[in-house]
């Protein structure tokens, strides 16, 4: 993978982190929050995969941009990457003053269940994963796949124990959304 490969997918992820960083202030007070060992758990397979899908090769030519590498996979990938973005903000918006990076409970946490969220029960990373399967396409290697994969394993995990806080806090509430709306991919989990 070429520099510009990497360029193409770290640029549109950071100026997607800068609005998450600008953003993480405007929300309610945290009543309870993850264990550092579970979040630390959840971020190894993270940045590993994150950097599998980043880092340009380990070649001298990568690391000379060469235009040439952003053919028609790459600006489809880079569409792909763009929506995947675009529907995690939405779902970020959506969720309002509920949101947090980790898994945490908000002093008087809502049950939404509209918007994205109607679509999937955690649209935020439906929509990263997206944007991860457009990163594959512009990189166009296996490691990318396997960086994604590692990536999938991590939310999984993630949704796993957000899944657990949110049924003992909602009740029946969560159970009744579990089974009418899928976890992040409609129809599959």
């Amino acid at each position: 993978m070429n520099i510009i490969q990497s360029m193409a997918i770290v640029i549109p992820w950071t100026l997607w982190l800068v609005y998450w960083i600008a953003t993480s202030k405007q929300v309610k007070q945290t009543a309870q929050r993850e264990t550092s060992n579970s979040r630390t758990l959840q971020s190894i397979p993270l940045i590993a995969g994150g950097a599998l899908i980043i880092v340009p090769d380990l070649t001298s030519a990568a690391w000379v941009p060469d235009w040439q590498q952003l053919q028609g996979p790459q600006f489809a990938g880079f569409a792909v990457l763009l929506a995947g973005l675009a529907f995690s903000v939405w779902a970020r918006l959506h969720l309002g003053t509920n949101w947090s990076v980790s898994v945490t409970l908000k002093e008087g946490h809502e049950l939404v269940r509209s918007g994205p969220y109607g679509l999937v029960r955690h649209p935020i990373y439906t929509g990263c994963l997206i944007a991860l399967a457009g990163a594959v396409l512009i990189g166009e290697q296996w490691r990318c796949v396997a960086g994604l994969l590692l990536i999938f394993a991590s939310l999984a995990y993630k949704v796993r124990v957000e899944e657990s806080w949110l049924t003992r806090y909602f009740g029946p509430a969560y159970t009744q959304y579990r089974r009418e709306v899928a976890a992040l991919i409609p129809g599959l989990y």
